[in-house]
């Protein structure tokens, strides 16, 4: 490891940045280099600019991969180099709205269903059945469960806080049940292996790759063809079927950890049970206004 790279993680490190986020502002200096062969401390200004156009007109990056690519060279920039880029101040990448993927109760229970093997179902549903987001869900450990209260904490969730979240019953039965076939002493969800057998002695967790691989698989199985469902999805339908229930949308900010309640209100979205009521109690009302 070179010492330019050494002195980016430290100071990464120093600002509290998580490691997915260092890892990834590492990875886009050590692109941007390549792209000239040359180091780093010794790119302009103006290469920086021609560096990323590529990327967005000719490979098509995405507008969250760009903003990923440019958080990490303005980090760089501002506490490695310690210089202050026109262009870095220029970089901005497009913010995209799309209409969320809305799943009913049904569609869930097709897709948690039609999830590969152990341990990748028990996986989905802790995501959906808690309102996890996905790293939350595959860290989740034993001090984490409190079964008698019937909760259960996340450590260090967005922001480096803590919270606690309901637990369900039929969650708490189907954790519990699954972790007597491995018993691992601090993960709950821990890496199967190969030949799935490691469980026992896993050194880490299930990997991001392994659960996006089995969602992909229980997609196709389940036939659900509506496009942007992703893991996530499942966290944003336990928020919509709790709404659906009655649950207040101050406890569900409390529940999904969002600082604002903005951020839950669009973190909900009615599905077809929801409109039908929302539009049966208009009418009602409607109809006892009109003389």
């Amino acid at each position: 490891m070179t010492p330019l790279r050494q002195q980016m993680i430290a100071a990464l490190q120093l600002s509290g940045k998580r490691e997915r986020t260092q890892a990834s502002s590492v990875r886009e200096v050590r692109l941007w280099a390549q792209f000239y062969h040359t180091s780093p401390d010794r790119l302009s200004a103006q290469e920086l600019q021609h560096s990323f156009l590529p990327r967005q007109n000719v490979d098509g990056l995405a507008p969250t991969s760009m903003r990923i690519g440019y958080s990490g060279l303005r980090f760089f920039s501002q506490h490695v180099r310690k210089r202050d880029w026109h262009t870095r101040a220029r970089l901005r990448a497009q913010t995209t709205h799309r209409l969320p993927a809305v799943l009913s109760v049904e569609e869930v229970r097709r897709l948690l269903q039609a999830a590969p093997p152990l341990p990748n179902p028990v996986y989905c549903t802790t995501v959906y059945r808690l309102g996890l987001r996905l790293h939350a869900a595959l860290c989740l450990q034993v001090s984490d469960i409190d079964g008698q209260r019937l909760q259960g904490q996340v450590p260090r969730g967005q922001g480096a806080k803590d919270r606690d979240v309901p637990l369900p019953v039929a969650a708490r039965t189907l954790l519990r049940t699954f972790w007597t076939t491995h018993r691992h002493p601090p993960w709950l969800l821990p890496a199967p292996g190969r030949q799935h057998r490691q469980s026992p002695t896993a050194a880490s967790p299930m990997r991001r790759s392994s659960v996006h691989g089995a969602f992909r698989t229980a997609k196709h199985r389940a036939g659900s063809a509506q496009m942007g469902v992703a893991i996530q999805t499942l966290r944003h339908a336990d928020a919509t079927h709790r709404r659906e229930a009655g649950v207040t949308p101050r406890l569900l900010q409390r529940s999904l950890g969002h600082a604002q309640l903005d951020t839950t209100l669009l973190s909900f979205h009615l599905t077809h049970t929801g409109h039908d009521d929302a539009y049966e109690r208009l009418n009602a009302l409607l109809q006892g206004l009109l003389p």
